[in-house]
């Protein structure tokens, strides 16, 4: 096997690796070589000298995230092994199919692969890297991705990191193809629905897949209603709410090309359709103009408003100010989707804002559903910090 470098943890800052949480925080650490290098392999040893783990080091709090707690080399068969594990999962969940191309294939911790993102768009693999490491391995990654993956599911490999990789590393990736390319589609389906992905400038790798078992929950709810759907990005809730049978769908957000790429999902899927509005605005000043009684069902899927712990305040007030505006506009016997995607904000954290706003207002609320991320977003048992989409579907009286 080659040699690691090693580093060594302070007596009792062991618990959480031998209860395998992939994190090292870089307090626990004792020993550490001079030498190292962002993003190398590194094997992490208990005070005593026992193996705990093997991960890549990585400068800041924390050190280490772990990739095994096996002693096993990192290579190509590792990491095909690993993606091979989560393509199964994926089949064996029935969200490989004819009619739903688009779906997160790895999940960081949730996966075991902390680091790496993978979303699946058509034939089209959009690879980002949220570590050093990860960016290191790339063509590991990407040769066992096509090894694992069928010819008919792979053609095409994107990979975009420029925003993900943390800001204080030296280095700069270009986002490029690796492989492929040339004929890549930008439609895919989600669904049976149709939705064009702009993995090459759009956010995140240009859609939202966590939303999808939600957005067909809100396809269920549509029927004969006014919807608004705040903050909607590429319309993903509107197409759906479409599909449902809505009255009307009013579409808001900031971004003219969201808005532009919003029309073109609505048009690709119902051509020439009357009952959808486009309005590029800033959301909380739209919301707070329009009509008590023109909606009877509200989305409200802001970005993350707290992206570290020094936010969550002010994150708790936007989220508060937000519903509290909604339920200001809301009538009687109309529904609210509420989310945040921000992870620093807890469940409970974001249920009293929500609450606080219900009280504030004055109106009766209850819960219908309490929303997550989907299945190909799975959270890691050991790793509970890997639960961060909070959605909730209130009936306002």
């Amino acid at each position: 096997m080659e040699l690691y470098k090693e580093i060594k943890l302070r007596p009792k800052k062991d618990e959480s690796l031998k209860r395998f949480h992939p994190w090292v925080f870089s307090g626990a650490i004792a020993y550490k070589p001079d030498n190292m290098t962002e993003g190398e392999i590194v094997r992490v040893l208990a005070s005593d000298g026992t193996f705990l783990g093997i991960g890549h080091y990585q400068i800041g709090s924390i050190a280490v995230r772990i990739l095994s707690f096996e002693d096993e080399r990192i290579d190509v068969s590792f990491y095909e092994k690993r993606i091979a594990e989560a393509y199964k999962m994926r089949v064996d969940i029935n969200l490989v199919r004819t009619d739903n191309n688009t779906y997160r294939l790895i999940h960081g911790e949730g996966d075991n692969l902390p680091g790496l993102i993978i979303d699946m768009y058509a034939n089209t693999a959009v690879v980002q890297a949220h570590s050093i490491g990860i960016h290191k391995d790339l063509t590991l990654i990407t040769d066992a991705l096509k090894k694992v993956l069928p010819d008919n599911v792979l053609q095409n490999i994107y990979y975009k990191s420029q925003s993900t990789l943390p800001y204080k590393a030296d280095i700069e990736p270009e986002d490029a193809y690796i492989s492929g390319g040339k004929n890549a589609s930008e439609t895919a389906l989600e669904n049976d629905l149709k939705f064009h992905i702009d993995w090459l400038k759009g956010q995140k790798t240009g859609f939202f897949v966590d939303q999808r078992e939600n957005r067909k929950l809100l396809e269920y709810y549509a029927k004969n209603r006014n919807v608004l759907n705040m903050f909607c990005y590429t319309g993903g809730f509107s197409v759906y709410a479409l599909r449902g049978g809505a009255a009307q769908v009013d579409s808001v957000d900031s971004s003219a090309k969201a808005m532009m790429i919003t029309e073109q999902n609505v048009q690709i899927n119902f051509e020439n359709n009357v009952r959808h509005s486009s309005y590029t605005e800033d959301a909380f000043k739209f919301l707070k103009e329009s009509a008590y009684g023109k909606y009877d069902l509200i989305v409200l899927d802001p970005p993350a408003f707290a992206k570290h712990r020094g936010a969550i305040n002010n994150a708790l007030q936007g989220y508060k100010k937000l519903n509290l505006s909604a339920f200001e506009k809301i009538k009687s016997g109309d529904i609210l989707f509420t989310f945040s995607c921000s992870q620093v904000i807890s469940k409970e954290q974001f249920r009293l804002a929500v609450f606080s706003a219900a009280a504030i207002s004055g109106r009766k609320v209850r819960i219908l559903h309490q929303l997550t991320q989907p299945a190909d977003h799975p959270v890691n048992i050991y790793h509970p910090e890997g639960e961060y989409l909070k959605g909730l579907v209130l009936y306002v009286e």
